[in-house]
């Protein structure tokens, strides 16, 4: 991907050396934020809280697995392999600043492209104007309006706060544990976080949540995988325009999505982790359904193609 000296989205938001992406806090430990909260005094959260919490991440879209297990809420599969002790304080991150350095220049620079390809298409698909959301990098753990943060999830969208979460250590992981190298891969993972921004812009968030709620899991988890591939579709129109206005891609580059795609497919994750795939329980999508979807909208170039909500088949 062409991306060194192009321009860069001031909408990111580096917390990483921030006391363990914390930095200073009005209260200790750990809190799990909720907009509009009354009830902000007194220690620790009781059973109750926390069944309202989760109640109000499964509304508003969020897995609850962000505060129980460390769960994903968008395309990018939870990670339990711990971090290895560098022996220095959350302060003082490990070295190899240069490639940190590199890693914020880089999802800069693409954050920068979604930028430009949504802030077009909106007024014209939609009669409105775009919002950008903001992407926080993060070391280990940090805050978002959707609960604690950790680098263990993977890249994540907060739809209570507009965010988009990265720990950069993650594309090691996807290079080195999912076998998804190069950095259209690693671009293809913000791209389909933003797709998960669109959905909340338009509303579409907002109506799966609502549909899940009066659902049983089995269609719960339906109705969550439609929701993922379009996000890949609308990672997959992002592609195609970032490349039809800036020349962006390489040889190669779509290939590295689609490997990506397919590497993080829930049957994929389902083998490594349990041995056998179980379709009901998918909430991402197939391997090839994700490979499916990122193509479809990259050869239509077009929001149009992505409803996979109608879709007669996924």
């Amino acid at each position: 991907m062409k991306w060194r000296g192009r321009r860069e989205s001031k909408n990111v938001e580096d917390r990483r050396g921030q006391s363990g992406g914390f930095g200073s806090s009005r209260g200790r430990g750990i809190r799990f934020p909720m907009p509009r909260s009354r009830g902000g005094q007194g220690g620790g959260i009781g059973i109750m809280g926390l069944l309202i919490i989760v109640g109000l991440m499964f509304f508003f879209g969020v897995d609850p697995r962000v505060i129980l297990q460390g769960g994903s809420q968008g395309g990018v599969p939870e990670i339990r392999t711990p971090r290895p002790s560098t022996g220095q304080t959350p302060q003082q991150p490990a070295p190899q600043r240069k490639a940190s350095d590199d890693g914020r220049k880089f999802v800069s620079v693409v954050l920068a492209d979604t930028e430009e390809v949504w802030t077009k298409l909106f007024p014209q698909k939609y009669g409105k104007p775009y919002q950008p959301p903001t992407l926080v990098l993060f070391s280990g753990m940090t805050r978002s309006a959707c609960g604690v943060g950790q680098s263990q999830m993977g890249p994540f969208y907060c739809p209570l706060d507009h965010k988009l979460y990265i720990d950069l250590s993650f594309y090691n992981q996807l290079k080195n544990r999912f076998g998804a190298p190069g950095d259209f891969a690693q671009a293809y993972v913000i791209a389909h976080e933003v797709g998960h921004h669109v959905q909340t812009l338009l509303g579409i968030s907002e109506k799966v949540q609502r549909a899940k709620m009066q659902s049983g899991q089995r269609q719960a988890n339906a109705i969550q995988v439609a929701m993922e591939l379009q996000a890949d579709c609308l990672a997959g129109v992002w592609a195609k325009r970032a490349d039809a206005s800036n020349n962006i891609l390489e040889k190669g580059d779509i290939e590295e999505a689609l490997n990506a795609a397919s590497a993080i497919g829930d049957d994929q994750m389902q083998r490594r982790t349990q041995g056998r795939v179980v379709p009901d329980a998918f909430t991402h999508g197939s391997s090839a359904q994700r490979v499916r979807w990122f193509r479809q909208g990259f050869e239509s170039g077009t929001p149009d193609s992505c409803d996979t909500f109608g879709a007669q088949s996924l």
